[in-house]
């Protein structure tokens, strides 16, 4: 069983390069609601991801990258790395 406190993720979430996808996102010059229209992906969720709160979903980091216009590969994070 996983509490809340003893599991940072769910089953099926992918953890989140924080640093690249804010990098992204700035070096668009959009802002979390812009990036919120470009995705379909709800304005918190963005939020939440980009502080590092939780995981994505592999659909929604699809659509994060669609909108960025990168592959979903570059926001996943790989390793002990953030960056």
């Amino acid at each position: 069983m996983c509490y809340t406190y003893l599991c940072k993720y769910t089953a099926g979430m992918v953890e989140v390069n924080v640093a690249k996808l804010k990098e992204l996102r700035h070096r668009r010059v959009l802002t979390l609601h812009e990036l919120e229209e470009r995705s379909g992906v709800a304005y918190n969720t963005i939020w939440r991801l980009e502080n590092g709160k939780t995981g994505a979903q592999p659909r929604t980091l699809r659509k994060l990258a669609a909108a960025l216009g990168v592959e979903p590969e570059e926001l996943v994070r790989v390793g002990g790395t953030n960056g």
